[in-house]
């Protein structure tokens, strides 16, 4: 019996039995350790060892979540909805025409504001509490089907950060499929991310266009009675907090984009409204904390695998299941590519995590496209595309958490049908044709 092999079918079943991840990690690596004969000193030593390498992704994600809460206290989230309330207020009517172009400008708005969630304005999911609820009242009144919000807040959540080599992008694609792919023997030196993973993104566009032009455009109906406006502490701002988060968030972006650091750049960002009074100095320790803890729980499941992926590679197992695995599809690229694919996009599925699948799944996949043939590109696109698998359509993901507590907030929507069916549906199927198609071509 493979020990890898063995460890990952064991972090998968407790991931998908709802177990935490960060618990279910840590089960499978003493579990592959000790059946690979590592003991248990050895597979301490080893699992201690590989903690480092998730490190700074899980630092970046706690200054990140500090940068966004110090973001929504200057107002500029407050801002945005106010605006767009307003604007959709005033043009609301009963012409069908004026209606979807209202439905489409509040999507396109949405979609927008979650892109820039990822690359430009990097604070993930935070902003969909904010902002979604308050509009709930508007789609009710266009009968805007909310699975197609879903599927454009999805879309913008995934599609940047693998695609775009900027903010989450950066991590994702430098930080940790770049860094655990060269550690895992594949020479990615010179390799442009953007190409590789150019195919994924299409398909993952073809997937949104399908949902909001096709699948979920028709009325919706929901109920007048349940439809209350959410909850929405709002927070006072003024010309000078505008300015100065302007003056952060493109002076973090700058930062960032120079000395290639999230860190650095959200602690710039961080100091800025800290110094500049927005955020009271006897307030700072507070935000800070705040913002932690908002992340805390995805770095600690990347740290965690990491450590993981550090104790599978010391096994020694590896070549043995990358050996069977080539056997099994008879040294075929084309089934090789699918195969890995499918891995990815069931181990995504039960870990919720695409940043936390990658380093579990390069270690694995490397050598078997090496040994098939893959260029250095298309094992990028491979790995990247494989790790992307399942984050839509995934039950513990942030991608469809995060929308869902929004379109939720008057308990009318459900997580597994109206976000989490839908997102898999859409894009997981476009995107594994996507990244097949790109690899063989690469």
């Amino acid at each position: 019996m493979n020990s890898v092999l063995i460890a990952v079918c064991i972090m998968l079943a407790l991931s998908l039995a709802r177990v935490h991840v960060v618990i279910a990690l840590i089960i499978a690596t003493f579990a592959g350790g000790l059946l690979s004969g590592l003991g248990t000193l050895g597979t301490l030593n080893n699992f201690n060892s590989g903690l480092g390498a998730g490190a700074t992704v899980a630092l970046s994600y706690a200054f990140l979540g500090a940068f966004a809460v110090a973001i929504s206290r200057s107002g500029i989230p407050d801002l945005l909805a106010g605006q767009v309330l307003k604007k959709l207020d005033k043009k609301q009517g009963e012409n069908p025409a004026l209606a979807r172009t209202i439905c489409y400008g509040v999507m396109a708005a949405l979609l927008v504001m979650a892109v820039c969630s990822q690359n430009l304005i990097p604070i993930h999911i935070a902003f969909i509490p904010l902002l979604v609820p308050p509009l709930l009242l508007v789609t009710q009144k266009l009968k805007l089907d909310r699975r197609a919000i879903a599927c454009v807040l999805t879309f913008g959540l995934i599609t940047p950060y693998m695609f775009l080599p900027v903010g989450f992008g950066s991590i994702y694609l430098n930080d940790i499929l770049l860094v655990n792919l060269q550690e895992s023997g594949a020479d990615v030196s010179g390799v442009s991310v953007i190409r590789a993973m150019a195919l994924p993104a299409l398909g993952m566009l073809a997937g949104l266009l399908i949902a909001v032009f096709i699948s979920y455009r028709k009325p919706r109906e929901y109920s007048d009675k349940k439809l209350k406006r959410a909850e929405h502490t709002e927070v006072k701002y003024s010309g000078r907090s505008l300015a100065v988060s302007g003056v952060a968030v493109i002076t973090a972006f700058v930062v960032q984009l120079m000395f290639d650091s999230m860190v650095l750049g959200a602690l710039v960002g961080f100091v800025i409204f800290s110094i500049s009074g927005v955020i009271r100095w006897k307030q700072a320790d507070d935000v800070f904390v705040e913002g932690m803890k908002m992340m805390a729980n995805v770095g600690f499941i990347m740290i965690t695998a990491s450590g993981f992926a550090a104790v599978m590679r010391a096994t020694g197992d590896i070549q043995s299941l990358v050996d069977t695995s080539a056997t099994l599809i008879d040294n075929s690229k084309a089934l090789g590519a699918l195969m890995m694919l499918l891995v990815g996009l069931v181990i995504t599925l039960g870990v919720g995590s695409s940043f936390s699948t990658v380093p579990i799944i390069a270690a694995i996949f490397v050598p078997l496209a090496l040994q098939l043939g893959f260029s250095p590109l298309a094992i990028v696109t491979l790995v990247g595309t494989a790790g992307a698998l399942g984050d839509a359509g995934s039950p513990a993901s942030d991608s469809t958490l995060g929308p869902t507590a929004g379109l939720n907030a008057d308990g009318q929507h459900n997580h597994i049908w109206d976000t989490v069916v839908p997102t898999f549906l859409h894009y997981n199927l476009p995107l594994l044709a996507g990244g097949w198609v790109a690899a063989m071509l690469l």
